[in-house]
This record gives structure tokens, C-alpha cells and sequence, in this order.
């Protein structure tokens, strides 16, 4: 009889979580995942204003919605709060990284060629295939013909993208969008999908389950072999109980409104709670409630923004509709320092939700506070179109960046017994590989006679945001040079391990999940290997 309600427990259900649950249950582990969000289906998804979009992880009992927005200095950076982690939001995109990514920056035994094998056995589960030559969409011909024109037609590149495709659909049907277009299907885990309608919702919720999200593979088999999901449920604390774990949570009732605490026990604990939820919660577990304090000193160091930016292009003459198609299809790979100042880049296409229409002119009607002031403004004088989303292209990408950011906790001048999590993050060293990917962006603008806006967020402010954060409990030959090994067993404590994006210890330049997930592939059968 085990000393512990649990052999594992799971903190989130993202491209870490997720893959450890199912192997773990699979192997006939009795696995408890603590996930934040809700469960979302299709049913649920938020699709107007007064539905939840926003979590708020200080009060998640008011604020419990789709995606979470952290607020930092210099630095916005979104996250997923739901069953299937950073799968929900996430733009399909399921790409290996380049193998001279782990030339540098990671322990001995992490290579290309060791990864590999979890590479593949990542697609397969998550059935990766690249968008069929007879669905392109205009987002999609617009970067091949800039990209032919740049003399980067070498370079360009259909995506693997977690998507299920029908070959038989028909684009140029008059309502060729319709949900009812979509072919019902069971998927190879035994789950009820849909194909693509090239709908563009793909980071808002797919309706017709044509996107291939976590809780459809990885964590239905989890369920299937007995792994136990708990939506809405706050970890708080992590407690060594020498040997085992007790994993202290607020359950959110959103019937009531209110949070009732709890506790779970468990032999491991596998933090997946993202590069800004693992980090936090070792971080308030080491200089808050004191319950890790040997917790290496490089926690919260070594944070990469992994180079995303957005630069938004309007063509007079021409209809690209972003929001028809996938919303990332294809990428001009200029990883080899083939950008300007030779700076490691990977463009893609960029598209946006039906929703975004309503919302560029519900916020061009009226003016908005704060930063965001500067950016509708300069945005509002920059078409003449009536309708300024059909007629832009939102040039989008990832870059190597220095990943030279820091989280810690700090004090609250107005509340000082409150630590909260802060991101020390400066844009001068990134300043460089932003600007080659603002050069490579105008250059392929130039080439398709469009006009480039250049967010004044960034060219007078000097902010960003970043759906891909990494980094944060990097991975380390020892506990001096990082927070966990190669293995993702965290330095000074047996049977705690981190296996998402905070242990990426570096910027991989492109999309990172395929990468997350094959880590915890690989690291979950070590596990198993040992016990």
C-alpha cells in the first residue's frame, strides 16, 4: 500500500504535462493532473465581449477565461489557461528544431540526434501534416511570390502544422468557410474530429475539432488508461515531505465564485505549468513559503522571448483576407544568420481570427488608454481602406534572441507584504535581431508593393509581446549553470522534475512546442527507465 494518494502528480497539461500524463498512465502509473483552466469544447469557447477571455492568475476565482495576458515592464506575454495548455492558443505550427540550436546553451546529452526519435513519435500523435497544394491560402501565395522576388525562393517552406485536412475540400465554394463543410471523422486515439474549414480560429478555439489540440490525443489517452484531470484547480505550493510531495491548491467554483484549498500527495511531481508558471511557482515556493530553499540560484534566469514579432502590411489592390486559412501555413527559413546584420530569423505568415473585424473597428471608434493609445492611433492613419483587415498581411516570425531576461519576485510599493512576479527584460540587446526582423519584413513588403506599419509599441516604446516564452528553469549541467539537468530532475530535490518550456535554455528561433514535447518524451522514459 503506497504512502501517498498518488505515484505522480502533474502541474498543467500543456505540450509537457500533457505528454507526461500519457505515458505515465500508459505505464500504469496512478497520475493526478492539476490543471489551472477550464475544459473547454467547442460549445464553450469564448466568441464575444462578454464571454471570458482573460485569466487572472491573482484572482482566478473572478477571472477564469482562455488565455492568460501577463503584464510586464517591457514585456506582455500570453499563455493558455485550459485542458490542453498552450495546444488551445497556439498557431498549429509543429516544426523540429534546426539542429545547430543545441550547438550551444545545452547539457551534453541534449542533441538534435537524440531528440529525434521523440520528434517523430511527437508528429504521429498529434497526426502533423503540411497544408495541401489545392487549399493554399492568399496569405500563403503572397509569402512564396515575396519570398521568389527577395531571392529567397529557396527558402520557403510549407509547415507540418497539427491540423487534419480534407483533400477533398473545395475553397472555391461560394460559403466555402461553413462549419458544415467540415468531414466528421474518429481520429487514430479514438476521438470524435472534423477537417479543416480554413475558418481562422485557430488560436480562439477550432468549433469543428479540426485542430489537433492535446486534450484530442496525448490526454485522451491519459484519461483512457486512468489518468485523473482536475480543471480549475490553483496550485499554490509544493511541499517536500522527504521522500514524496504534497502539492498544496485552490479548487475555483465558478458557480459560487470563490476558491476552497486542497492538498494532494504524491511520490514525483512533474511541474508543466509553462515558463512563466513553472518558474513563478518555484519561485514563491523558494523565497515565499520557504518550502524549497535549496532551489538553485539560476531560477527565473536565462528568459528568452524567442524573438517573436508582428509587422502588419496593407495592400491597396490587394485582398488577402487573413482570416481565411490556417493561421500560420508556411516560413522563410533565414535561421542560417541570412537576416540583416546576420541574425538568425524564421518569417512566417500571420493570420487573425473573423473576430479581429469587429474588433479593429470597435477600437478605431474609440480611444484607448495607456499603450495602446499610441498603437491604434498610428494603425487608424495608416490605411484608407473602409475595411483595413482584408487588405493587410500580418508578416509574423520567431528569431534567436540573447535570452538575457529574469524573473523574480518583487514587492508592491502600495502593498509591500505582496510579492509579485516581476520580468527584468531590457530591449537593447535584442534590439538587433528585432530590427532584421523588422528589415526582412519590409523587404518582403517592398516586394509586393505593400506598406509596412512598424508597431509603435515597439519603434517608440521599445515593448513586445510573446505567445512563445522560454527559459526561466533552464536546463543546466549542474545546479551553478541551471535550475534542472538534462533529464529535467530539478538540482537539490529527488523525485521533482519541470518538463515544459522553462527548461529551454535558450531561443530556438522558431515555433518551440514540437521541441517541448519530444524533451518530454524523452525525459519521461528516462523516468520510467529508472523505477
Amino acid at each position: 500500500m503506497s504512502a501517498f494518494e498518488h505515484d505522480v502528480i502533474v502541474v498543467g497539461s500543456g505540450f509537457g504535462g500533457a505528454v507526461a500524463a500519457c505515458r505515465l498512465a500508459e505505464a500504469g502509473r496512478d497520475v493526478l493532473v492539476l490543471e489551472r483552466g477550464r475544459r473547454w469544447t467547442p460549445q464553450t469557447y469564448p466568441r464575444n465581449d462578454a464571454e471570458s477571455w482573460l485569466w487572472n492568475q491573482q484572482h482566478p476565482q473572478r477571472f477564469n477565461g482562455w488565455a492568460d495576458l501577463r503584464t510586464f515592464s517591457n514585456m506582455w506575454v500570453v499563455a493558455a489557461a485550459g485542458v490542453g495548455g498552450g495546444s488551445l492558443i497556439y498557431a498549429n505550427v509543429s516544426v523540429e528544431a534546426k539542429r545547430d540550436a543545441f550547438d550551444r546553451g545545452w547539457p551534453p546529452a541534449i542533441t538534435y540526434e537524440a531528440l529525434k526519435p521523440y520528434y517523430e513519435i511527437v508528429g504521429k500523435m498529434l497526426c502533423v501534416q503540411e497544408l495541401p497544394d489545392n487549399q493554399l491560402s492568399e496569405r500563403t501565395r503572397l509569402m512564396r511570390e515575396a519570398a521568389e522576388a527577395c531571392g529567397w525562393g529557396d527558402r520557403f517552406r510549407k509547415l507540418p502544422l497539427a491540423v487534419s485536412f480534407s483533400p477533398n475540400y473545395d475553397p472555391s465554394l461560394p460559403d466555402a468557410r461553413s462549419d458544415g463543410h467540415s468531414v466528421k471523422f474518429i481520429n487514430v486515439h479514438g476521438v470524435p474530429q472534423g477537417t479543416c474549414v480554413h475558418c481562422g480560429n485557430c488560436d480562439i478555439g477550432c468549433q469543428v475539432s479540426a485542430k489537433n489540440t492535446l486534450d484530442l490525443n496525448y490526454l485522451a489517452v491519459a484519461e483512457r488508461h486512468g489518468a485523473n484531470i482536475r480543471p480549475l484547480h490553483v496550485v499554490q505550493k509544493i511541499e517536500s515531505l522527504g521522500p514524496g510531495w504534497r502539492v498544496h491548491f485552490n479548487v475555483v467554483d465558478r458557480s459560487t465564485g470563490g476558491c476552497t484549498p486542497g492538498t494532494a500527495t504524491a511520490a514525483k511531481v512533474i511541474l508543466s505549468a509553462g515558463s512563466i508558471g513553472s518558474t513563478e511557482l518555484l519561485l514563491r515556493c523558494r523565497d515565499e513559503h520557504c518550502s524549497l530553499p535549496n532551489l538553485s540560484s539560476r531560477l527565473g534566469c536565462g528568459w528568452a522571448f524567442n524573438g517573436d514579432f508582428v509587422t502588419p502590411t496593407f495592400y491597396r489592390d490587394r485582398k488577402i483576407s487573413p482570416s481565411h486559412g490556417v493561421t500560420i501555413s508556411a516560413a522563410i527559413d533565414l535561421l542560417d544568420h541570412a537576416g540583416a546584420n546576420g541574425q538568425s530569423l524564421f518569417v512566417e505568415d500571420g493570420g487573425v481570427p473573423d473576430l479581429t473585424h469587429d474588433l479593429v473597428q470597435r477600437c478605431l471608434q474609440r480611444t484607448p488608454r495607456g499603450v495602446l493609445r499610441t498603437f491604434w492611433r498610428s494603425f487608424a492613419h495608416h490605411f484608407d481602406s473602409e475595411d483595413p483587415v482584408n487588405n493587410m498581411m500580418p508578416w509574423f516570425g520567431q528569431a534567436v534572441d540573447p535570452g538575457d531576461g529574469r524573473m523574480r519576485l518583487g514587492r508592491c510599493w502600495y502593498a509591500p507584504w505582496r510579492r509579485e512576479l516581476r520580468l527584468d527584460w531590457s530591449y537593447m540587446r535584442s534590439q538587433a535581431v528585432v530590427d532584421a526582423m523588422i528589415d526582412a519584413h519590409k523587404r518582403l513588403s517592398a516586394a509586393t508593393d505593400g506598406r509596412p506599419f512598424i508597431p509603435p509599441t515597439w519603434s517608440e516604446l521599445h515593448k513586445l509581446i510573446t505567445p512563445h516564452p522560454l527559459g526561466g528553469c533552464n536546463m543546466g549541467d549542474t545546479a551553478a549553470d541551471g535550475v534542472v539537468d538534462a533529464n529535467g530532475k530539478v538540482f537539490g530535490y529527488d523525485d521533482l522534475y519541470v518538463m515544459d518550456g522553462a527548461v529551454v535554455p535558450r531561443a530556438l528561433g522558431l515555433n518551440p512546442s514540437r521541441t517541448i514535447a519530444a524533451l518530454a518524451e524523452r525525459n519521461v522514459a528516462l523516468l520510467l527507465d529508472k523505477t
